[in-house]
Order: structure tokens, then sequence, then C-alpha cells
């Protein structure tokens, strides 16, 4: 019999993917082009054509012993860590070098060796709601409590007043996604300095350390001129989690990477125990072909004005449906609010239409549900009619 702890996991086991699955089953049924699945944030945008001409080139010229080898250091090649903390200075006016960043599998691989290094059983995560979640599972997986934050649903900004009550001796870490998934909402400036506030006045009143993880997989995703803020330059304890997986649309690749400042308590200890920790949470290191491919790609960029139609067409379409939704300014997610009160009955009822949304309680907010718009453009024009049809149930 399996663990009881993997018991509970299997339970709990991710709606999104659930639905995503029941999207093929459809597909099948009615064929693909009669299915509007939004369940996954499965990017229906090419990766750029510098990503396939970078890996030819590097196949080709570099000796393949010791590309397909293992790293000298599990926390990447030297040369591709260095270039990327030179790329993050160009951009956001920081003082990193390559000791500074831990090439990961992916940001997920990524916050779990984070949370790795930072937690010791019984130790809390606070997460903001709505908040992806596996944020849970992650935090499970080292014997931490998660801690959320109820939503504003007004704004889908976090709720400031409730963290500083929440925050306790036992807090260890504080998750923040922005871009966020799965409302779009890009949390502003003023939030995330009143936010830091918070957490410095804490970690004085408890004379413990407080590290702010940002989980940064939809930081290329904003839209309208949005300026998303560069965390490390607002609180000295922060943690950067990226990846490549959405701004060059390589999901399945699983590349990414962490920045430790030197400014974090406990930076070189940190840095030393990422990169112990991703050799024996079974990573070893990061994919070699991959970290060496992404480095000749650090300006390449994904069309978001693909991602901008989508968003555009669907938000809009939706209103004039009678729903209400609040506009994402990044990611490529819709956060709709339900028009009954039990939104997994109205994700039931929105199959009858074959569209596949996935519940707002995955998330830690009931009363909502997510749609994933980076599907065709087609996609989303053939499914309005059928939005249209379902609301007609509930208008």
């Amino acid at each position: 019999m399996i663990a009881k702890k993997m018991q509970n996991m299997v339970a709990n086991s991710s709606a999104i993917r659930a639905m995503f699955e029941e999207g093929n089953r459809l597909a099948k049924i009615y064929g693909a082009e009669n299915v509007f699945d939004f369940s996954l944030g499965n990017p229906n945008v090419p990766a750029p054509q510098a990503v396939k001409d970078a890996i030819i080139e590097i196949l080709n010229e570099e000796d393949p012993v010791a590309l397909h080898g293992y790293t000298n250091s599990n926390a990447g090649y030297e040369d591709v860590r260095e270039t990327v903390a030179q790329s993050l200075n160009s951009r956001f006016k920081t003082s990193f070098s390559g000791e500074n960043i831990v090439m990961t599998v992916g940001a997920a691989g990524g916050l779990n060796v984070a949370l790795k290094i930072l937690l010791n059983p019984g130790d809390e995560v606070i997460v903001f709601a709505p908040y992806f979640g596996e944020y849970r599972s992650y935090t499970a997986n080292f014997d931490g409590v998660l801690v959320a934050i109820s939503p504003d649903t007004e704004t889908f900004q976090p709720k400031l007043d409730e963290f500083a009550e929440k925050i306790t001796e036992k807090t260890k870490a504080v998750i923040v996604n922005t871009p966020n998934n799965p409302t779009g909402v890009v949390y502003s400036e003023d939030t995330i300095k009143k936010l830091a506030k918070i957490m410095e006045d804490k970690q004085k009143e408890f004379g413990t350390d407080i590290y702010l993880i940002s989980d940064e997989p939809y930081r290329e995703l904003a839209y309208d001129g949005v300026e998303v803020p560069y965390l490390t330059k607002y609180y000295a304890n922060t943690i950067v989690g990226y990846s490549f997986s959405k701004s060059l649309s390589l999901p399945g690749e699983r590349i990414g990477y962490l920045v430790i400042p030197d400014e974090a308590s406990d930076s070189a200890d940190l840095i030393s125990a990422a990169s112990v920790a991703t050799r024996i949470l079974g990573f070893v290191n990061a994919p070699t072909l991959q970290q060496k491919m992404v480095v000749k790609c650090l300006d390449e960029k994904t069309d978001i004005s693909y991602y901008d139609r989508n968003r555009e067409t669907l938000y809009n379409g939706l209103l004039e449906c009678g729903f209400t939704c609040i506009k994402p300014e990044g990611a490529f997610y819709l956060f709709v609010k339900s028009p009954i009160e039990d939104e997994k009955a109205f994700c039931q009822a929105a199959k009858k239409y074959n569209i596949l949304i996935v519940p707002g309680s995955s998330f830690g907010c009931p009363g909502y549900v997510r749609m994933a718009y980076c599907v065709s453009y087609e996609t989303i024009v053939n499914s309005l009619p059928k939005f249209k049809e379902l609301a007609k149930e509930y208008f």
C-alpha cells in the first residue's frame, strides 16, 4: 500500500490535470475542434525559431560527451549562471553574480528546492488566495503547514491586514505569484512595498528570518504596459523562482532558475544548500542541453500579442454573455465568477457544451472558475456561441 501522505496527495490530485485528461477523452468522441478546453496552462504559441536554431547549433558544435554529462556543479554550468545573472542585472538594475543563480528543473523544481532548504517540520508557509494549488503539495512535501490568506474578490490584491495578523513565529516563507495564476492580476508596487514592510517588522518582532519566495513563470506576460516589480529590490530575504516554460513556450523542457541574493540572510549557506537539494531531490542538475539553449535565448520573447488578442476576445465575449470577471493584467488566465455558489456544479454544466474549465476551489477560492486562454484563437471564437448557450441557463 502506498504511503498515507501520498494517499492524501492522490486523493487531492490536481483538478486541472484531471480536466485536461477529460478534454482528451471528449476530443476522441466529438473531435478536437468541437471541444473547448480551457483547463491547462499549456502554451499554444510555438517556441521562437531561435530556440530550435540554438539547439541545432549546440548539438553540432558541442562535445557530445560533455554536453550530455553531469554538470560540474549541481547548481548548473558556471557560464550559464553568470550570463543569466548579467541579463537580470541589465534588465532590473540588480547586482547578481553567477553564484546567486541555481539552475532548476522549471519553477516547480525550483520552488521545491527552495522549500527543502528552508522548512523544518511544522514551519508555516503563507500564500494568498487564490493561489496555484500545487503549493499545498510542495509545502506538504517537507512537512510544512500551508496558511492561506483569504481573497479580496474586488481587486485580487493580497489582503495585507489579514496577512499581518497571520504571520507567527512559525512563519518561514511567504509565496507570491505575480502575474498571478489564476487571476492574471499583477501585484502593484505599492502592494509589494507594504507587504515587505510588514515582513520586515515581523522579522524584528519575532527575531526570525521570513523568506519571500517569488514564483515568476509569467513575468514576461504582462499587457498594456503594466510593470511587474522585481521583488529582490524591495525585500532582502527574497528568493526568486523563474521558469522559461511560458516566456519561451517550453513547459515540457523543465528549465528555470532560482535567484538567491547576497542580501538574503545566510545567503552563502542557502546557495550551497540549494545545490545539494537539487541533487538529493533527484533532479541531480537541470537539463544540460536546455541550460545551454536558454542562455543563447535570454533576449527572445514569446509574441504576447497572440495572448492579448485571446484575452480581449474571451474577456469581452464573456461579459457580453453576462459573466463577471476582473480583466487580467498578465499571465493567460481569466478568473470568472460562477453564476451559482457551487462552482463545481457550474463546471459540470459547462461540460454539457464541451467547455472545460477549472473550479476555483482548486485555487483556494470557491465560487469562481479559471479559464486558460493560451489556446488557439479559433478555439476562443468557436467557444463563444457555446458560452452564450451556457449563460442562458443562469441569466
